[in-house]
């Protein structure tokens, strides 16, 4: 499950990751792991993978981001992911809930 690949190799990388956020809420900061869409062609999977990070300020928000983006370039490393691109990363503050955050998104090709 690519989920689980890129949670583990964000960890190594000392970076907290969720996949989803408890009701009560998580004390950023933190990276939530989300797969946005998938495909299948010629025997390789494809994955769009959202990573959102969040943090107290918005300066922090976009730090984390940068580890992020920074820790998501050795993902090729791993013997199960062929390709890994950043497609693009924002700014991608919750207004409504005033919480920092920004997101990737990569699309990755795995075995």
């Amino acid at each position: 499950m690519i989920e689980k690949i890129v949670m583990e190799h964000l960890a190594a990388a000392g970076i907290r990751t969720v996949t989803e956020i408890p009701e009560g809420g998580i004390a950023p900061p933190f990276c939530l792991v989300e797969k946005t869409g998938g495909r299948l062609e010629n025997r390789l999977r494809g994955a769009t993978v959202a990573l959102q990070s969040y943090g107290e300020t918005l300066y922090a928000a976009a730090a984390l981001n940068e580890e992020v983006i920074a820790a998501m370039e050795g993902l090729c490393e791993q013997p199960e992911i062929a390709a890994c691109e950043l497609n693009s990363d924002y700014n991608f503050t919750d207004t409504t809930k005033r919480k920092y955050r920004y997101q990737a998104v990569f699309d990755i090709v795995y075995y």
